[in-house]
């Protein structure tokens, strides 16, 4: 129970972090925005830029696979990574397969399969 609490609280600071993230942008404060997100995929996550902003996915996946991120953490991580597209094509290109990622370890390790995921999953093919 104390385990979940901890992580029900995580989850909650990751989304207020990313409610601030969305803030800024729509501020027209870019620059902030993305060290806002590099230091939370850091802190927070544990991924080094050069795996995130690297446009292969072989160093994602083996990261993927090691970290032992529970279910609710990573679907976090999966909105984070989701407002990151859009912002150009070679970001999208970097962000879209790793969503993928995302989106079957959820369902394959986790057996968690959301509806906006699939939505979403459908909505990243155009990255792809």
């Amino acid at each position: 129970m104390f385990r979940k609490d901890l992580i029900t609280a995580e989850i909650q600071k990751l989304a207020e972090v990313l409610a601030r993230i969305m803030g800024l942008k729509l501020e027209g404060k870019f620059a902030e925005a993305e060290s806002v997100f590099n230091e939370t995929m850091q802190n927070s996550f544990a991924i080094p830029k050069e795996v995130l902003d690297d446009e292969g996915n072989i160093e994602f996946e083996k990261w993927l696979n090691e970290s032992d991120i529970p279910a609710d953490k990573l679907d976090s991580l999966s909105e984070f990574l989701y407002y990151e597209l859009g912002i150009s094509d070679e970001r999208n290109k970097a962000i879209a397969p790793k969503l993928n990622l995302i989106y079957n370890q959820l369902a394959d390790k986790h057996k968690i399969v959301h509806l906006v995921n699939l939505h979403r999953q459908k909505t990243i093919q155009q990255y792809l």
